[in-house]
């Protein structure tokens, strides 16, 4: 039995609007032709490119083939295929996920493929699509007779959305599960959207649009590194934030500052103006603002290890960031 990952009941999450319209794309058409601009060409590619993107779904197959169609493959000098290119499977849910593998392409082609056995138990399958790609189709081939179900829903099925640069959108993580993002949802068992964009996060007001459009339940705004200046920063930080107040009053959002402090230009002054977003939103009377300081993601000892390229965390790094995430996050979603 052959299946698409179009076909149900196999569900896909991390694509905002893929149960209407079927596409594979974190950002619309519409919104990407209004900020894809000159300066920026590469924004086209990466708005639609599906980091975050998993598919899912329950059998009692004991024979399970999962085959990967790409769009398009594109090395990067800072991460292996296994993470760029590679769509990574598991069995099970949350925190009970069991690594089986990867779907890993070669190094100039376009499909990849990974075939494993499990019990005759109906599990879980959770397929991880890869972080720089733009997927254009993944068939799913099981044990003829064998039966077929939606997924498990996750605990929390409202998304959380996780907005910022490279980081959010998981470089330079060995792995895609290794990102932060993908760790704070397995162990706490929620939906998200990755709108992570590398080297292009600059505090769009069209995507604070777009992201109050998809109702999260938490907003993850992680805006710091991209911005080219202090100044620019200063300029659009706040302003972002209070386009998501006046259409979210009551969105929970994180505000976080960038892990890699000591080697960021005006590190001390971004800080400041972050701090103050959330400062001055607690003064008018927020309640739904947290603020974690970016200097606490590595630790104090052997922060050294923690990336690598002096910007980018490895897994440690990555593995550090979402400790210190996962208890204010734990907390905010509790309270939903």
């Amino acid at each position: 039995m052959k299946l698409s990952i179009f076909e149900s009941p196999i569900k896909v999450y991390g694509v905002p609007n893929f149960e209407k319209n079927k596409k594979l794309e974190r950002f619309p058409e519409d919104l990407r032709k209004k900020l894809t601009y000159p300066e920026n060409t590469l924004l086209e590619h990466l708005m639609t490119r599906t980091t975050g993107a998993r598919a899912a779904f329950r059998t009692n197959s004991e024979n399970i083939k999962i085959e990967m169609k790409l769009k398009t493959l594109e090395h990067d000098a800072g991460m292996s295929k296994f993470s760029c290119s590679s769509a990574a499977v598991y069995t099970g849910r949350g925190e009970s996920l069991t690594y089986k593998g990867l779907a890993v392409p070669g190094f100039n082609d376009m499909t990849g493929d990974i075939s494993f056995t499990k019990s005759k138990d109906t599990e879980d399958i959770m397929i991880f699509f890869p972080r720089n790609e733009i997927v254009e189709n993944i068939i799913i081939t099981l044990d003829d007779g064998a039966e077929i179900y939606a997924p498990t829903p996750y605990k929390y099925e409202k998304p959380v959305i996780f907005f910022g640069s490279s980081i959010t959108e998981g470089g330079h993580a060995a792995l895609v599960t290794n990102a932060y993002t993908a760790l704070l949802s397995r162990w706490l068992d929620f939906e998200y959207y990755n709108f992570g964009l590398s080297g292009s996060c600059r505090g769009q007001l069209e995507i604070g649009e777009y992201i109050c459009s998809l109702d999260p339940s938490v907003l993850v705004y992680d805006y710091d590194h991209n911005a080219p200046t202090a100044e620019f920063l200063e300029n659009t930080h706040e302003r972002f934030f209070k386009l998501i107040r006046e259409k979210k009053p009551f969105l929970p959002v994180i505000f976080m500052t960038a892990p890699n402090y000591e080697h960021m230009p005006e590190a001390d002054r971004r800080i400041e103006i972050i701090k103050t977003t959330y400062e001055n939103a607690k003064k008018s009377g927020d309640k739904n603002v947290y603020f974690i300081d970016g200097k606490s993601f590595f630790g104090e000892d052997e922060r050294e290890f923690c990336t690598t390229d002096t910007t980018h965390p490895n897994d440690l790094g990555f593995h550090r960031m979402a400790k210190v995430i996962e208890p204010v996050l734990k907390g905010i979603l509790e309270k939903l």
